[in-house]
């Protein structure tokens, strides 16, 4: 299982952003996790096969209608231990 950590910045926070990478994780059977972050940016853990995590990471950088990616920081991360794709509190 490949992993990666990503953080999204833009117009990313509320417009729907993290509702809809839930969807398109879930859709593509991605485990991990999103939240927002207090400086305006999205951050999630992200982890699966490799074609479905770089479908996601592609569909990232689009988003959701309202949303306007300026920037995606990307790094190799280690795969969550629980199954599934769930939404995290703000930090």
């Amino acid at each position: 299982m490949n992993a990666r950590l990503v953080r999204i910045a833009g117009r990313v926070q509320g417009v729907g952003y993290r509702d809809w990478l839930i969807r398109e994780a879930r859709r593509h059977g991605l485990w991990g996790w999103v939240r927002n972050r207090g400086d305006g940016t999205v951050e999630a853990l992200m982890a699966g096969e490799q074609d479905a995590l770089s479908a996601v990471l592609t569909a990232c950088r689009r988003g959701p209608p309202l949303a306007r990616v300026e920037d995606i920081e990307e790094s190799f991360a280690e795969p969550p231990a629980e199954p599934g794709f769930f939404r995290r509190p703000t930090i």
